[in-house]
This record gives structure tokens, sequence and C-alpha cells, in this order.
């Protein structure tokens, strides 16, 4: 099983039409079984997609459940995204069921919002406030989007996530990890994967980082066999100019909830796997043997 997460700061990129292209041309090269995205934007004035079109793309609606009715409806504009890359693999015969759901407006123009693709057949879909403020104007509201497939070694979840910073007085890190963490009873009931950005770097002793790995969740970068050096960050970027920013940060995970066989751990859209795509690189890590041989 391969597994990908990128917070794709989609739509702000510059040269953001070739990015997406590359971006859809490495995914085209891994096919990976479950991506996850973070910062996945669609302009706010933007035409709404028409729903024949959603289904033919393989777009699964996320009913708000958990998140109850402060949860946005997901009306999918026509430059979202994940819509376009699920049109464009789509395209070129690689099939992904998907969801997708807005979190707050980005940037004063876009629905930023969150992306989990899987090519395994998807059984539900979960969404959830991880931060005490529910106001879709305020920037600092954060959600996380999941869903439960049906893999090869039986059923699993797959969270898209995007953390806060440790240190914020309004919506500490601690505060929404807490939330995370008991609503997902620490994925022992159940294979659970949480991927997504973090922003909690691995070398800052205790913080985020620490405090994931104190409530039994398991890096997949630490359970590698093989790995490079797992920097995800290494410039300055939206969200750290004014917080101490390591030049070579690995604030980008995959977290397990059971003790898996990670046979690898690699960093992609970095320049040297694939082209960079965002202000974040990629993760991808393979869980026992890969599936590059399934159909799309």
């Amino acid at each position: 099983m391969k597994i990908i997460t990128l917070n794709t700061h989609s739509l702000e990129e510059e040269n953001y039409e070739e990015k997406l292209h590359q971006f859809v041309e490495g995914i085209f090269q891994e096919k990976p079984d479950v991506i996850a995205l973070q910062e996945v934007n669609q302009t706010r004035t933007a035409d709404p997609v028409p729903a024949g079109l959603l289904e033919q793309c393989g777009f699964i609606r996320c009913e708000p459940g958990m998140g109850g009715a402060d949860c946005e409806e997901a009306v999918i504009r026509v430059d979202n995204h994940s819509y376009r890359a699920a049109r464009m693999l789509r395209e070129r015969g690689i099939c992904y069921t998907w969801t997708w759901t807005a979190a707050k407006v980005g940037y004063d123009k876009y629905d930023e919002g969150l992306a989990v693709f899987s090519r395994f057949p998807v059984l539900d879909t979960r969404q959830f406030f991880i931060t005490g403020t529910h106001d879709y104007n305020n920037w600092k509201t954060r959600k996380i989007l999941g869903i439960q497939a049906e893999t090869g070694q039986g059923p699993m979840e797959f969270y898209s996530v995007h953390m806060g910073w440790w240190e914020d007085e309004e919506e500490p890190f601690e505060t929404q990890w807490k939330r995370i963490n008991s609503l997902l009873k620490n994925g022992k009931c159940m294979t659970t994967w949480l991927m997504g950005d973090f922003n909690s770097p691995a070398s800052v002793s205790g913080q985020g980082y620490d405090l994931v790995k104190r409530s039994g969740w398991l890096d997949t970068y630490e359970l590698a066999a093989e790995k490079d050096d797992g920097i995800t960050v290494d410039h300055s970027i939206d969200g750290w100019k004014e917080r101490k920013n390591d030049p070579g940060m690995r604030i980008d995970y995959i977290w397990t909830g059971k003790k898996q066989q990670v046979m690898c751990s690699r960093v992609l859209f970095n320049g040297k796997n694939y082209p960079v795509v965002s202000d974040h690189y990629g993760v991808l890590a393979v869980i026992g043997a890969a599936a590059d041989g399934r159909e799309g």
C-alpha cells in the first residue's frame, strides 16, 4: 500500500497551472492508494461544478456528521484543486474516489479545505472541527477530514490533518490534538492513519511531535526500513515567518495508530523526486508490498 500526504498551497502558488500538471504527473507515476491533501483551495466566486460532472470524476460528499450544523456545505467550484486533479487523473486512466470539505476562508478569497483520495472502495466519510472556534471567517478555524476504506488488509481509516501551532494562545496545538486523540480513540479499534501538516518540527523537544508520540501514535518515518532526510520545509513559508524557522524542518507526517511494516518513507515534490509544486514537500510511505500493479 502506498499513501501520500501534501500541503498543496494550491491556487496561491506562482505558476500554479504548471505545478498542477506536475503534481498530477507525480501522482500518475506513483499511483498511490490514498492521498491526503491540505490547503486545497477554490475561489469563492467561481462557478459551481454541475453535479453530474462531480459524480463522473469520483466525488462523494462528506456529510457534516460529528462536525454538526456548523460545517459548511461542500459546494465544489470549477477551480477547486482536488476536482481538477481528479479529472486530470481520470483522463489518464487512474480513477480515485475522493471527498473534500471547506474549513475556512483562506487569503480572503478562497474556500480553504482538505481532501482525501482513495483507490480503495470508500465505505464512509467523516469530518469534525479540531478548534474551539467554528467561525468560517476566522483563519484559525481547523477541521480534519477522513474516510473509511476497504483495503486488502481490511477496513482502515485515513485522515487529512492540518494542525495549528504549539504556542498559539487562542487555538493551541495541544488542545487541538486532545480533540483528535479523544475522538479517534488512538486508532486502536481500526487501523488509522493521520496524514498531513502538523506544524510541529520533529526536532523540537517537548512540543507537538513529542505529544503525538506520547499519545501512542507511531511515526511511519521512524518505522521505515528505508528513508531519506524527511525534510518537508527548507525555506521560509506562511505561518512560520514570525516564528523560529529551522530551514530544514520535518513538519509533515504520516502517523499510524498500530505498528506497521513500513518499507520506505520518501519525500516527494522536493525538486529531487518530482518538481516542487508547493511551499511544502510531500511524504510517501510504502506499507508492506507496493500496489503498483493495480489497474486504475
